[in-house]
């Protein structure tokens, strides 16, 4: 479970990000927080990966209060959220399967163990036949695919995707919004930032909206509504 509890981030000396942000998620969710540029989503997601720390109220992850986590905790919570950008952040001269072994080999992960994960987690994300080829040579669509099993290799409990499909066209925009909604049904909390209503409506799953650092709807099977 995923709590915010009157959350306020303030960026000095006059931008109010969030004010006052209760928001509860329970585990195997699939949540879209949408919203117009600056109503605050971006600082959301900053807040839960401990990127941010807010001024005011309480994060909760699974029990685990992560207000104020010490400089130790913070890789411990990263490997338990998942997170994929709207720019891949793919290393070039890496392999789709170098780039998805990187994400386990800076955390100590042994050789056998990644030979082992990874091969699964590109057969998820339909990539397995292109382990071999560099970012390059596939397509937009099959490099977010990858920074999505980089995502997954820890196997987080939640995976956070923010504007996942911003640099992309429609086909491969439903291509990504399918494959997160099979993620979803394996059991992983999904939590998609955007500001694409049509994507948000074609989901129909819960969609909370931020305007101005506040909630201003939260509604189960919801739409956007610009």
């Amino acid at each position: 479970m995923i709590q915010f509890k009157k959350v306020t981030k303030i960026f000095y000396p006059q931008t109010v990000a969030l004010k006052d942000v209760s928001l509860r998620i329970s585990p195997r969710e699939f949540v879209s927080i949408v919203g117009q540029s600056g109503a605050g989503k971006s600082t959301l997601i900053k807040l839960l990966t401990a990127a941010e720390q807010p001024d005011k109220g309480q994060i909760l992850l699974g029990g685990w209060e992560i207000t104020n986590l010490k400089a130790g905790d913070i890789p411990v919570l990263r490997r338990q959220i998942g997170v994929v950008y709207q720019d891949f952040k793919l290393l070039p001269r890496k392999t789709i399967f170098e780039n998805v072994a990187f994400a386990m080999q800076v955390c100590g992960v042994s050789n056998k163990r990644i030979n082992q994960v990874v091969p699964q987690v590109l057969k998820i994300v339909g990539l397995k036949e292109k382990s071999d080829r560099y970012p390059q040579q596939v397509s937009g669509g099959e490099i977010q695919r990858a920074a999505i099993a980089r995502a997954l290799v820890h196997r987080p409990k939640i995976l956070l995707a923010d504007e996942p499909t911003g640099n992309l066209d429609t086909l491969n925009t439903k291509d990504i919004i399918d494959l997160l909604l099979k993620i979803n049904e394996f059991g992983t909390t999904v939590i998609l930032v955007t500001h694409n209503k049509d994507v948000v409506n074609r989901i129909k799953k819960r969609v909370v909206v931020l305007d101005s650092g506040q909630i201003i709807s939260d509604q189960e099977e919801g739409k956007y509504v610009l």
